[in-house]
């Protein structure tokens, strides 16, 4: 008896990855008009659209004549769409822009009458635990994966309770393209959907499509040919919709409730999340700004909802996965950080809305979600007494530029400057005053130490300590890998900096810094009053290719979990601290390296010691040591000879700017304490106050 293969037309559409927007959507009108019309003319039953919507969004701006056309097929139940905006990366993408994701597609989804959905995540890098709790909250009961997981999870199983298709052999099922004979293709899809059925029941589910490919005119005189040559299977057209019906009942016999990340049959492409982190540091800004420009234009009542929307579609369109991960060329990223500086436009033109309704005087508001304590930073044109001062620039005063009566002459072009202040206790929506400096301080600087009552840091000879016992080193490794994984190579322990000289920079009485010349770059120190935290300034201008900088921390016992952040929450993992990946390089094709790599969002943890970084969204265990990189430069989309992963992940492009030469720029936060500290510190590293 043939076991029934439900196959599903899709397309898989990055909206930029090696070739540019404007380039892939032209294509994409060829494509997707070729679908219109075999939906239309009953040539195919039904398509796929990659659980997106914001592809479709750029098709109808260029054919808005095919809107209704669209609308009568999703009425139908042939063509499907959503719930996603974009495809985003699930590790670099915070929780608020998942759900606005999610938000704004599905709207655009039901505009068009569409109100079946799929959480279709089928060539995200790995799985956040995570996204299966925001499915929920929205009403989606069913979800696709395929990178991540492991050898032991069957094609349909219980992800943290939702009813989850395991893509075995995955999305891209490009046989019907190729120029093989009706033989040939028979035995090419048969293997296939042998190893589906190792992990399957009686009913299969088979994809048929690949990236920004087009469907065959023919496919259904082909699937008829290749089901005559098949001995084992028949092959139906129809949606991954049937699919979960047919199977519904195999769901509940296998449950996993973790992330799903494992490399061992499929690539997870770990190097991404430190490629291009200049993209990632612009992406975490985004992320914190934008909600709070949200919420004083909400509390204000300035009308900008719709800004704030536009806003977001921007950002998102920027963490659609090959984006995001730094993955694409380099016009490509180079419109990226084009759309993350529009958005960062916006919100600070907000901020500077809102500071112009509360005036002048120093007056604050607090737009977080509980009081606030701790040393804030705002400008000022004029000279205040009782204050420390920390620079100073030239511009407009922000009175002028949002008064709509007024316009900036020259002789307005005046001295603003940066002051700190400290606040007490301020309460969510209060206002506050600027407040002289009161009471005694507790810093101290030297020529080559910074401390508080609860942090220190000091230099002795060649080693930069933190309260005393931890071991601060900048190592330098080669890397000959790619944009999607990382190339060490055996034996390579790396280059250490020196310290070349330190000395005070800052002395005050709210924040105090010491500056450190190293044999690879200046680092800048910095301490508040009464702070756990030590500020980290790097800014340098890198030289050499293809290698990784790592800010390593030698902490006192092997590292064996850690707490990081995913999703605004912590997420607890497991370490084999003793593996280290330069010594199990894969010598097979077809193998991707283990790694002792991570993601995080903001923030990592492990023995009492938590790193928050602005922009730095991957770290690495080995031993007793926590890293984190600083910068990774190589200059290749997918290097043929990348030394940990032996096939290609993509085009071997080559990315100059990937090489990350000229000025960079980095900078985390450290403090020695327990886990309870990430709360408390994230809003100081974070802060809400608007000034």
């Amino acid at each position: 008896m043939k076991k029934n293969v439900i196959a599903y037309l899709h397309t898989h559409w990055d909206r930029e990855w090696y070739r540019e927007f404007e380039v892939f959507r032209i294509r994409l009108l060829r494509v997707f008009d070729n679908v219109l019309y075999m939906l239309e003319n009953n040539k195919i039953p039904s398509f796929y659209f990659d659980g997106q919507t914001c592809a479709l969004e750029d098709y109808l701006e260029i054919r808005p004549e095919k809107t209704e056309v669209v609308k009568k097929l999703i009425s139908e139940k042939r063509l499907f769409i959503g719930p996603f905006y974009t495809l985003v990366d699930e590790f670099l993408t915070d929780k608020n822009c998942f759900e606005k994701n999610l938000q704004l597609g599905m709207n655009f989804a039901r505009s068009l009458g569409c109100e079946d959905f799929i959480g279709y995540l089928a060539d995200t890098f790995g799985h956040s635990k995570n996204v299966a709790k925001v499915f929920k909250e929205v009403g989606i009961d069913k979800c696709v994966v395929w990178r991540g997981c492991a050898d032991c999870i069957p094609s349909e199983f219980k992800f943290s309770g939702i009813d989850t298709i395991n893509l075995v052999r995955g999305y891209f099922m490009d046989f019907f393209s190729a120029p093989f004979d009706f033989d040939k293709k028979a035995e090419c899809i048969k293997n296939n959907l042998d190893k589906i059925a190792e992990k399957s029941g009686y009913v299969l589910l088979l994809p048929i499509g690949a990236d920004h490919l087009g469907v065959e005119t023919d496919i259904t005189t082909q699937i008829r040919e290749i089901n005559a040559r098949l001995d084992d299977y028949q092959i139906k057209l129809s949606s991954p919709f049937e699919y979960f019906e047919l199977v519904k009942e195999r769901f509940s016999n296998f449950e996993w409730n973790d992330e799903l990340r494992d490399n061992s049959k499929t690539f997870v492409l770990q190097g991404s999340y430190s490629s291009r982190l200049d993209i990632k540091r612009y992406n975490v800004e985004c992320c914190h700004e934008l909600p709070l420009a949200d919420k004083l234009q909400k509390h204000f009542n300035l009308n900008y909802d719709k800004l704030i929307e536009y806003a977001y579609k921007l950002l998102l369109r920027n963490q659609a996965h090959d984006g995001i991960c730094g993955c694409s060329t380099d016009d490509v990223h180079a419109e990226n950080i084009t759309r993350y500086k529009k958005v960062l436009q916006i919100c600070q033109t907000i901020k500077d809305e809102v500071r112009f309704k509360l005036g002048t005087g120093g007056l604050g508001i607090n737009m977080g979600d509980k009081p606030f304590s701790g040393i804030i930073e705002f400008e000022s044109c004029d000279e205040l007494i009782g204050l420390q001062m920390i620079s100073s620039r030239k511009g407009f005063d922000n009175e002028i530029l949002q008064d709509t009566q007024k316009i900036p002459v020259t002789e307005d072009y005046t001295d603003i400057y940066s002051y700190l202040a400290q606040v007490e206790n301020l309460r969510p929506t209060e206002l506050a005053f600027v407040n002289p400096i009161e009471g005694e301080t507790d810093l101290q600087v030297n020529g080559n130490s910074i401390s508080n009552s609860k942090i220190s840091l000091k230099v002795v000879g060649n080693n930069i300590l933190i309260n005393g016992d931890i071991l601060l080193e900048f190592v330098d490794y080669v890397d000959n890998g790619d944009s999607y994984n990382e190339g060490p190579v055996m034996g390579d322990y790396g280059v250490s900096a020196d310290i070349i000289s330190t000395k005070k920079l800052v002395e005050g009485p709210l924040r105090a810094s010491l500056k450190m010349e190293t044999s690879f770059f200046d680092v800048i120190v910095s301490l508040d009053k009464n702070s756990e935290l030590l500020r980290f300034n790097i800014d340098w201008c890198n030289e050499d290719k293809n290698h990784i900088i790592q800010a390593k921390f030698v902490l006192g016992s092997n590292i064996e979990y850690t707490y990081s952040e995913d999703f605004n929450e912590l997420i607890k993992r497991d370490f084999d601290y003793n593996y280290d990946i330069r010594e199990n390089l894969p010598k097979e094709k077809g193998i991707e390296a283990k790694s002792n790599t991570a993601p995080m969002q903001r923030f990592v943890w492990a023995n009492d010691f938590g790193i928050f970084t602005k922009g730095i969204t991957q770290y690495e265990v080995f031993k007793n040591m926590l890293s984190i990189p600083l910068i990774r430069a190589t200059g290749v989309i997918s290097n043929p000879y990348n030394s940990s992963r032996t096939t290609p992940a993509g085009p071997p492009l080559e990315v100059p700017a990937l090489q990350m030469l000229g000025k960079n720029h980095s900078e985390f936060f450290v403090y020695n304490g327990d886990i309870n500290g990430y709360e408390r510190n994230l809003d100081k590293v974070f802060q809400n106050i608007i000034y």
